[in-house]
């Protein structure tokens, strides 16, 4: 199944070839007239000779090809190692980028903020519409998002102490619930699903665009404060979870279809996106609550 996410969408996501690595490439040598393997089915198997030449017995050749095959490991293929190992150092670069946002930058100052996330949001189009996976761009994304972050959690964390560690758990309570939904089948990643899904983020986009084009005119159509705030922030919560679920899909059909080791990169890629949406719609969700809109 085609992903709807434009992280998963690229032509050879998730994808293998088809032929492995020396079979099939080159021409079979046939042994010569009075080769004492002439005639012998096994004389081309490396693996049908011991060292010194000895020949293998039929016990010795039958254990051998009874041997259980290669796993993802020793064949490059993505596990699911893979993807939290890749993961895990993508959020911890971003947290690192916030960290320093957070000690070197005073409170209420954008500039560099603004600029860090506009560098973030061009690095992220030309990872998600690049045709190979590039591991120095992802963690590039993730140290300048993270700054962004950190610049943006500070500013919220001065008039309203504890903003930035209730984020934080709300973020990873909503990626718990929403790994344990999807492990346990209580979500099912299925076309009509995410034909869904992504009708109501793209209405959801759209909403938010007109809204700060009317804010830049000094119009307030109020969807970030009070009570309408309050159900745009849980609707944009629940798109986060909703953008998890299709992470969790492509990341499970990835390692079913034995796409590259490299691909990891990719879904630590979307799962970073996913997380980086669902916290900053928690520090609005927040704000809003305790009377900061």
């Amino acid at each position: 199944m085609r992903s709807s996410n434009p992280v998963f969408s690229r032509e050879g996501s998730f994808t293998r070839g088809t032929g492995y690595a020396g079979f099939g490439t080159a021409a079979t040598q046939q042994p010569q007239a009075g080769s004492p393997y002439a005639g012998n089915p096994y004389d081309n198997n490396p693996y049908a000779q011991q060292q010194y030449g000895r020949q293998l017995t039929a016990e010795q050749l039958a254990e051998m090809y009874g041997a259980p095959p290669a796993g993802p490991l020793q064949t490059g293929r993505m596990t699911m190692d893979d993807v939290v190992a890749r993961t895990a150092l993508t959020l911890l670069t971003l947290v690192a980028g916030g960290a320093v946002a957070w000690f070197a930058l005073p409170a209420q100052n954008y500039g560099l903020a603004v600029v860090a996330a506009l560098a973030a949001f061009v690095v992220g189009l030309v990872i998600s519409f690049k045709r190979s996976v590039s591991a120095p761009l992802i963690l590039t994304y993730a140290a300048l998002e993270g700054f962004f972050l950190g610049a943006i959690t500070k500013a919220l964390n001065t008039p309203l102490p504890g903003i930035a560690i209730q984020a934080v758990l709300g973020t990873a309570a909503v990626f718990a619930a929403m790994l344990i939904a999807y492990r346990s089948g209580r979500i099912r990643v299925t076309p009509r699903y995410t034909r869904i899904g992504m009708a109501v983020a793209m209405g959801f986009v759209i909403l938010l665009l007109v809204n700060m084009v009317a804010s830049v005119f000094g119009a307030d159509m109020g969807l970030r404060s009070g009570p309408l705030g309050i159900l745009v922030g849980l609707l944009g919560i629940g798109l986060g979870a909703f953008f998890l679920s299709l992470d969790f899909a492509e990341i499970e059909a990835g390692i079913q279809g034995g796409a590259p080791q490299q691909e990891s990169w990719r879904a630590a890629f979307g799962l970073t996106l996913s997380l980086v949406w669902i916290y900053l719609e928690m520090l609005r969700l927040i704000a809003i609550l305790r009377g900061d809109d």
